[in-house]
């Protein structure tokens, strides 16, 4: 009886895997059960001829490959968990693997349930892949247009996606080549590293690092706790860490940081915005203006190369160095609050000298012609205005 309604399933498997409804010549099916490990497993293997788009529905790692040619191929291993054979045989009976066509989509379904799937796909590059699986890995590569992907808990990798990429994952690490498109990255709890994107990027986790190469674009950087590294963005920077280090090498906008503990370094960008509740700060080459503060921590800011505008740098508690080029022009207002000694403000240029004003140290004047306006607040370090 039971051989009767495996083959009767694999007749209506066929069936499903035709692009026209007639009977098709599919590779392969439903394999014989075999005891593997803690479980029972049985394997579906076929051919079909491929459709623009491809969804799969999993409850197990899925891994697919494209960017060949010909059909798809693919491999589905189907495990249970059970004491005695005929307990597997029933559930792994009942467990079909089920391909289907709706409107130019290639829908493949897995069993769920007690049953756990490990999907394999080769085929050509589709036009948009949509992967959803319940628990489990996704390994998705070579899509030539938009790929969206979700995970209730799993790592998840992608590589070489040519349209807008969408990783979720409850859990686990998110890996990212190349994606020419906008990408979006969300995991419960994971690193999330990046390659490259050609689009708007959000790279979001509630605990991890977050490390990213080259965006063409924005990027939106948020961690719980973890260390972000942006290493080029051709627009602003947004980051965001509970705590941990932030560092951007270069963007082509306003980097706007957030950190609750941990340093922050900034390189090239369009300006700077900086609010960091432990930890030191240091900034190079910033073309715009610079609002950052500190509650602890010293400020290091090289004006070499920076065409600033407008101003503000202070920290509560640690030194401030601000670097200043001979070819860049600014006006000076250094205040530091305490003051027991005149030499709480320390300069390089015979135009900004200290003096007392009340409880207060404070220097002002004009660097190399003068300039924008560079405000700078100390409390219980020292502010040092210097050469290079």
């Amino acid at each position: 009886m039971h051989r009767l309604a495996f083959f009767s399933a694999l007749a209506v498997l066929a069936m499903w895997t035709h692009p026209g409804g007639a009977q098709p010549r599919a590779r392969g099916g439903g394999s014989a059960i075999r005891h593997e490990g803690d479980g029972w497993v049985r394997m579906f293997t076929g051919t079909v001829a491929p459709e623009a788009r491809l969804r799969v529905i999993g409850h197990g790692p899925v891994t697919l490959h494209g960017g060949g040619r010909g059909n798809l191929i693919y491999s589905v291993k189907v495990k249970v968990e059970a004491r005695r054979e005929s307990e597997a045989r029933r559930a792994l009976d009942a467990a079909s693997v089920r391909i289907e066509r709706e409107r130019g989509q290639l829908v493949l379904t897995v069993p769920g349930g007690a049953a756990l799937s490990t999907v394999t796909l080769t085929g050509p590059r589709f036009e948009a892949v949509t992967i959803g699986t319940s628990d489990g890995a996704v390994d998705a590569r070579g899509v030539n247009g938009p790929l969206n992907v979700t995970s209730g808990a799993g790592e998840i990798f992608a590589d070489r996606v040519a349209g807008a990429c969408s990783l979720a994952t409850g859990g686990g690490d998110v890996r990212v080549g190349d994606v020419q498109a906008g990408l979006h990255c969300t995991t419960g709890a994971g690193r999330i590293t990046v390659n490259s994107a050609g689009g708007e990027t959000v790279l979001e986790t509630n605990g991890g690092d977050i490390i990213a190469g080259r965006i063409s674009a924005s990027v939106k950087a948020q961690t719980g706790a973890g260390r972000v590294q942006i290493h080029s963005a051709g627009g602003a920077v947004n980051a965001i860490t509970g705590g941990g280090e932030i560092v951007v090498d270069q963007a082509a906008g306003i980097v706007t940081v957030r950190n609750m503990a941990g340093p922050v370094q900034v390189g090239a960008s369009e300006g700077v915005q900086c609010e960091n509740g432990s930890g030191g700060i240091r900034l190079g080459n910033v073309t715009g203006a610079m609002r950052v503060s500190t509650a602890m921590g010293s400020i290091f800011a090289n004006l070499l190369g920076s065409r600033l505008r407008d101003s503000y740098l202070a920290t509560g508690n640690g030194d401030i160095t601000v670097i200043i080029p001979s070819n860049v022009g600014v006006t000076i207002r250094a205040a530091n609050q305490m003051g027991d000694t005149i030499r709480r403000i320390v300069s390089d240029f015979p135009s900004i000298q200290s003096r007392r004003r009340g409880t207060q140290v404070i220097a002002e004047g004009s660097v190399n012609g003068g300039g924008p306006l560079l405000q700078i607040n100390g409390t219980g370090g020292t502010i040092y205005i210097r050469h290079p």
